[in-house]
């Protein structure tokens, strides 16, 4: 059996001495295709491989279509909108991600996001602490829960809504549950968004959503880039002098952002979430590991497909 790594944005050394190990204890052979120049070079090295080993790298219907051996794809990370699901299924390709392994570094980002922007961006004028207020959680899933453990040691007032978590199990964590996205936005002095882009969630945090924040509003997103309705928050900004935009991902409209708003606008020059050694290593890991499992015993337990 044939493992390959296929990533663009490289695994640490460590990770991938840590990802060879689990392979080959496996009597399994690994492959590496690293900062490769082209999609071209993807399709010829996935063509005798039986499992694959991604992090943001594109697999949609012509990688499945060249990749004729292959059994399972594993995203090391939460997110797997750079797979294409549905071809996928269709090849009888196993998809999986790796949830929680990035979770704290995304959640430590968010937190370095809003005490920028509470500091006015560090450039030498007085602002706020995070102490006090009330911090509002868009999606309590692993990073939503680390970013409240994280929030509640800066003394900050915790919220949170997830349509798909029970209120009881937020509430648990010494969270109050807001009973609407709405909700939430009119309490909250920061949103942190983490919510996954889907048909749902694409363009829904928009103008009617966000003017409902307090004024001083900041909103972060170590999210998806998809799910704001950048138009519409462009707009709101330009009524709302008060409101500040924090991002993880680099809008379409960054140009626009950027011009319009400075003091009140940043971004990462790439998504950095999981851009830490830790998180590197975790996910690549747990990645190598779940390919095991799947080949050698069957597990299916973090398939997305």
């Amino acid at each position: 059996m044939k493992v390959l790594v296929a990533t663009d944005k490289p695994f640490a050394k460590v990770a991938v001495d840590g990802i060879r190990k689990e392979i080959e204890a496996a009597g399994y052979e690994l492959a590496l295709l690293e900062k490769y120049p082209s999609k071209a070079e993807l399709l010829e090295a996935v063509r005798d491989a039986n499992a694959l080993i991604i992090r943001s790298d594109v697999v949609d219907a012509e990688v499945l279509e060249a990749a004729r051996e292959l059994k399972i794809v594993v995203r090391a990370g939460a997110g797997y909108d750079n797979v294409d699901l549905a071809a996928a299924t269709a090849h009888n390709v196993c998809v999986m991600n790796t949830p929680g392994q990035n979770s704290n570094a995304v959640a430590e980002l968010a937190l370095g996001m809003m005490v920028m922007a509470a500091r006015n961006m560090y450039n030498g004028t007085s602002g706020t602490e995070l102490k006090g207020k009330k911090l509002g959680i868009h999606a309590y899933g692993n990073v939503g829960r680390n970013v409240a453990r994280i929030a509640k040691g800066f003394g900050m007032e915790v919220y949170a809504y997830d349509a798909f978590c029970p209120k009881a199990a937020i509430e648990a964590d010494g969270v109050t549950a807001a009973d609407s996205a709405e909700a939430l936005y009119e309490q909250c002095d920061i949103v942190s968004l983490h919510i996954p882009a889907t048909p749902e969630t694409k363009n829904s945090i928009n103008e009617a959503l966000v003017n409902r924040m307090p004024k001083g509003g900041i909103l972060v997103n170590t999210a998806r880039k998809e799910v704001i309705n950048e138009t519409e928050l462009i707009q709101l900004m330009e009524k709302r002098t008060d409101l500040k935009y924090m991002t993880d991902i680099m809008p379409a409209a960054h140009d626009t952002f950027s011009s319009k708003f400075a003091g009140r606008y940043f971004t990462t020059p790439k998504k950095m979430g999981a851009q830490t050694a830790e998180a590197n290593i975790n996910a690549g890991i747990a990645a190598a590991r779940q390919i095991v499992g799947f080949l050698k015993e069957g597990c299916t337990k973090f398939k997305v497909n």
